[in-house]
């Protein structure tokens, strides 16, 4: 019986499609850690992250309202979790994290998504964990250590603990990747991914109004320009994103699905670059052994 299922996995999780979305998926996840900072330059990192939920719900609710009556009702409190975990939570730690943290820095630490994905999938959804896997979760936390307390010369001890912001939020991200699916499955991607933004919208919503977002767009300058690439941040990679996440994790699995990671990082460290962004050496040693830690844990057996 183990060896029918086994081609079938392989077969789904090496096929064109699936590799499509990877490849999509780093370039728009890649991106996104320096949109944020353009973001930063003139909302803080709570108006940012509410505006980018708000955002990224609009542009999905017409999906989202024809859809309501496609989902059990037992069901609501997993796509509520999801939400949650894979969106609200983590559009304002990124966003925190980024104040203090460059973009490219920052889109290294996500690669630990793929690690807290095997570890929740361990812990709470009876998924297998090898010693292997095991020694690949120690090496990536040991790159993440080495990465958020290198020296890099005028930042600060409080400054180097903003990382510990986004190890939080690749932890909801290994969350929602888990429950995507093993309590979602049969879902079709768009109605998911629109309803579980439907579910935290009118929350961001409301703390946004709590805000001077609305002022600053009045009267700051540069305002409308960041809100722009707020704006791109929701709709390609929190929106669409979201979509291509959900469908990636029905035809192969969520740890495969989190092998974005591996490239992620590239993306995110050549637009900071870019962007003048100064990397030190320890940072690429940190990320060399973050990503050898994502290596171990994919390709353990």
């Amino acid at each position: 019986m183990k060896t029918e299922t086994a081609p079938t996995q392989e077969k789904t999780s090496t096929s064109p499609l699936v590799w499509l979305l990877v490849v999509v998926l780093t370039f728009i996840w890649g991106t996104s850690f320096i949109l944020i900072k353009k973001g930063l330059v003139v909302f803080s990192s709570d108006e940012l992250g509410a505006l980018r939920i708000v955002i990224a719900c609009l542009a999905l609710l017409p999906f989202a309202i024809s859809n309501l009556h496609k989902v059990e009702p037992h069901r609501w409190k997993f796509i509520l979790a999801s939400g949650l975990l894979g969106n609200l939570f983590p559009a304002f730690l990124f966003a925190y994290a980024e104040t203090r943290l460059a973009s490219g820095l920052a889109g290294v630490l996500n690669s630990l998504t793929a690690l807290f994905t095997l570890l929740i999938g361990a812990a709470f959804f009876r998924q297998s964990i090898t010693w292997m896997r095991m020694l690949g979760i120690v090496v990536g936390i040991a790159g993440t250590a080495m990465l958020i307390f290198s020296d890099n010369g005028s930042a600060d001890l409080d400054n180097k603990f903003y990382g510990l912001y986004i190890v939080v939020a690749t932890i909801c991200y290994g969350g929602s990747a888990n429950i995507i699916k093993f309590r979602l499955k049969g879902i079709p991607p768009i109605v998911m991914s629109s309803l579980a933004l439907l579910t935290v919208g009118p929350i961001a919503a409301v703390y946004l109004f709590t805000t001077n977002a609305v002022d600053k767009l009045q009267h700051t300058l540069g305002a409308w320009e960041a809100l722009l690439y707020i704006a791109i941040l929701a709709v390609f990679s929190t929106a669409i994103g979201l979509i291509l996440l959900n469908k990636l994790i029905h035809i192969s699995t969520p740890l495969f699905a989190s092998s974005t990671n591996y490239l992620i990082p590239i993306v995110a460290l050549m637009w900071g670059v870019l962007d003048g962004e100064t990397i030190q050496l320890w940072h690429y040693m940190g990320m060399v052994v973050i990503l050898a830690g994502v290596f171990i844990v994919n390709r353990a057996k």
